[in-house]
């Protein structure tokens, strides 16, 4: 998923996953997106999970090519404001191929639902993501 053509970088898409979190975070989301509502995606989804309070043990996963970068731009101070970890992707193609859709996906959330089978390996990915990500104190 990493090697991928990267055209364009936002200037806020910091902390950027590194090439092995990359795959992880991506393999793992394919994963989860055949399950039913472990995987929100897009903006609004994202931000309407979170102000809904179901995101409480979520991981967000934010592309860094989107363009302009007002459409995504909220959604990082959202997630710090609510406790909800987050990090970036290279490639907004990845995320929606990763999510099993046909269109670029700007934003997608894991949530673990109540009979959650990948517990173990979701607790690691969201511990790498926070050694990664400064912003997040959950």
């Amino acid at each position: 998923y990493y090697k991928m053509e990267r055209v364009f970088k936002s200037p806020i898409a910091e902390p950027m996953a590194s090439e092995k979190l990359t795959d992880a975070i991506l393999k793992f989301v394919r994963k989860l997106a055949v399950e039913k509502d472990q995987v929100k995606r897009g903006v609004k989804e994202v931000v309407k999970t979170i102000r809904r309070k179901k995101a409480r043990n979520g991981l967000v996963v934010i592309c860094g090519d989107i363009s302009p970068v007002d459409v995504i731009s909220h959604v990082p101070v959202f997630c710090e404001e609510n406790d909800v970890p987050y990090i970036y992707v290279p490639s907004r193609e990845a995320l929606g191929v990763a999510c099993r859709t046909k269109r670029p996906t700007s934003c997608a959330i894991l949530i673990p639902g109540a009979e959650f089978k990948y517990l173990e390996k979701y607790q690691q990915l969201v511990e790498k993501v926070k050694k990664v990500n400064p912003y997040v104190k959950c």
